[in-house]
């Protein structure tokens, strides 16, 4: 599964987030705590900073390599710095069919939206489920797909079906997303695990969801995805618990004053002046990160005096 890490808080060096930790992202992608597979398909990040030309519109990197062998990154990243980032590292098939492209690389942006899309999911036989989903789609979103993969087409999906960009309307947003989808399935007689791992970012804002369908197209999934995760890789239970598992949210104040880490002051919540989002816990003390359930939607955003947070159950 795919590795992601988006922040929101006060302008700092991005290197501080993407290379100079020792569990960094990149580093990430040879040796994840929660997952036993390299990520080798590709990596890149979008930010955003007051200090860019642009500074309301992402500056976004993607390159169709391991992250750790991109000569590039060490040459670009020391030079920027930003107040909102979402960061990716891919995961894919260890075959020939996997198209290692620019274009397939996370996270995907688009005009006339305010949102950048990555996530740590899939959706299976999402080709032929296009049959269906395409009457949901709006031209001028399906117009700017340039890839191959499940992830920039639910981005084209999620999009057609948000109606604003409230945390309200991207809770329906989601909600919908799934809801279409097991119809579609249901149809097509398609029905399969689905994860949706989803997190969307514009300036100063982070909403992450964790949420899918098991392999009977049910919504309501139960199980201790840690037990489930010593099951046998190529088992059912095995996939469940990579749909269980949780995402990670971490809040508090001086990420700056600590180098080399993603370590922070952590404080309550009302108190804090950044948040990070990621697909594991990046502390010694992971006691500090909440846990993102199955099921559940965060959001967050920094709204210049501190942060922000509410998490709320997806209604699916």
């Amino acid at each position: 599964m795919c590795r992601v890490l988006a922040y929101i808080g006060p302008e700092l060096p991005i290197d501080s987030l993407l290379l100079e930790p020792e569990n960094s992202l990149v580093n990430q992608t040879l040796d994840p705590e929660l997952h036993p597979l390299l990520q080798l398909a590709g990596w890149g990040f979008a930010c955003w900073s007051d200090h860019l030309l642009k500074p309301n519109q992402p500056f976004r990197y993607r390159r169709p390599m391991a992250a750790f062998y991109d000569d590039n990154a060490e040459g670009i990243i020391p030079s920027l710095q930003a107040n909102t980032l979402l960061a990716h590292v891919r995961a894919a098939a260890y075959n020939a069919a996997t198209v290692l492209a620019d274009e397939n690389c996370h996270p995907f942006s688009y005009t006339k939206t305010p949102w950048v899309m990555a996530q740590n999911g899939a959706l299976p036989n999402w080709t032929t489920l296009q049959r269906e989903l395409l009457p949901h789609c709006k031209d001028e979103y399906l117009q700017q797909m340039r890839g191959t993969t499940d992830t920039e087409f639910l981005y084209v999906l999620l999009l057609s079906l948000l109606e604003g960009d409230s945390d309200d309307d991207v809770q329906h947003g989601f909600e919908e997303l799934l809801k279409v989808i097991l119809e579609a399935m249901k149809a097509l007689d398609l029905v399969a695990l689905t994860k949706l791992k989803m997190v969307l970012v514009s300036p100063n804002r982070i909403i992450g969801a964790n949420y899918g369908a098991g392999h009977h197209g049910e919504a309501d999934v139960q199980g201790d995805w840690k037990e489930l995760r010593e099951s046998d890789p190529d088992s059912n239970d095995y996939a469940l618990s990579m749909l269980l598992e949780p995402m990670y949210v971490l809040t508090g104040r001086n990420f700056q004053d600590y180098e080399k880490s993603y370590d922070i002051d952590v404080c309550p919540v009302e108190e804090a002046t950044a948040a990070i989002f990621a697909s594991e816990p990046l502390t010694e003390e992971t006691d500090d990160w909440l846990h993102l359930e199955f099921g559940e939607m965060v959001a967050l955003e920094n709204t210049g005096s501190g942060i922000t947070r509410s998490v709320r159950r997806l209604n699916v």
